[in-house]
């Protein structure tokens, strides 16, 4: 093989993963009003899929296009904290209206709007992780200010077991070389 054909090789496995998780990669209607590009969110099917792959916690937003509460909530989302702080997760906005399905799967204490679950990347909701605004609906987090929602997601970030790397091959040297 010729050293050309070898770099056109190596170009197209480092890319070809890349516009493959791209093509996964979609953002869900209304993204905009809730900060996009500024917050990348992905709507269930990509995100759950990118959470998986790269072993990052959830935050999924379920929202409705007429409910006055999700309007007054996206302002949160507008906060430069929640901006910084969204770059440790997988953001998932649902519209519980076009995506019933999705509504009612991802729903331990009732389908209702503005509704924020924290799920850890195997999919798993985290019920230690619960807003105090409403004891009914603990899904429920402050929608006048980001106080709250910020103090959940850092919870989330610092209880979310890190990421493990492959290190096989590192012992498997270290054991070599002994």
């Amino acid at each position: 093989m010729t050293a050309t054909a070898v770099r056109s090789l190596v170009v197209t496995l480092l890319v070809a993963p890349l516009l493959v998780f791209a093509a996964w990669a979609r953002s869900p209607e209304l993204a905009e009003a809730w900060n996009a590009p500024a917050i990348t969110w992905r709507d269930i099917r990509s995100g759950i899929r990118e959470a998986t792959v790269t072993q990052r916690p959830v935050v999924m937003v379920f929202h409705a296009p007429w409910c006055g509460s999700c309007k007054k909530y996206r302002e949160v989302f507008k906060d430069p904290a929640i901006v910084a702080a969204s770059k440790n997760f997988v953001m998932i906005l649902v519209d519980a209206d076009a995506d019933k399905m999705s509504n009612g799967a991802f729903a331990p204490d009732g389908t209702y709007v503005p509704r924020t679950i924290f799920m850890d990347w195997e999919g798993n909701i985290r019920t230690d992780i619960r807003g105090s605004t409403d004891p009914e609906h603990p899904q429920t987090i402050d929608i006048e200010s980001p106080g709250e929602l910020l103090a959940l997601m850092l919870k989330a970030a610092a209880t979310s077991p890190a990421p493990v790397p492959d290190t096989a091959p590192d012992n498997e040297r270290r054991a070599s070389s002994e």
